[in-house]
């Protein structure tokens, strides 16, 4: 059994920002689920929290995906951007977030 990891985060450090894509806002529309993208050192248990505070409204489930960031070239340099940490929020299908 793994211990528990706690990274004692604030609300308004896990969520960094709405994801906003053409994919994004049809999932709002069609299925009321929203993407986020979050801390990479935050849980579930902390994305979950900081929804429904934030928002008021009622979490029916979270998904979580880490990206790792690509490499990509700079004249002769070749860099990698920064690994990053998306999270899919399933709302109740009676809740909204009115941010779109």
């Amino acid at each position: 059994m793994a211990a528990e990891q706690s990274s004692n985060l604030s609300i308004y450090n896990v969520i960094l920002r709405s994801h906003v894509t053409e994919k994004a806002t049809h999932l709002v529309e069609r299925r009321n689920v929203y993407t986020f993208m979050v801390n990479k050192a935050s849980t579930k248990i902390e994305i979950r929290a900081a929804v429904e505070e934030l928002w008021g409204v009622r979490v029916v489930s979270v998904k979580t995906m880490n990206r790792v960031g690509k490499p990509r070239r700079h004249k002769a340099r070749e860099i990698t951007a920064a690994d990053t940490k998306k999270a899919i929020v399933i709302l109740h299908s009676e809740d909204r977030i009115a941010f779109f």
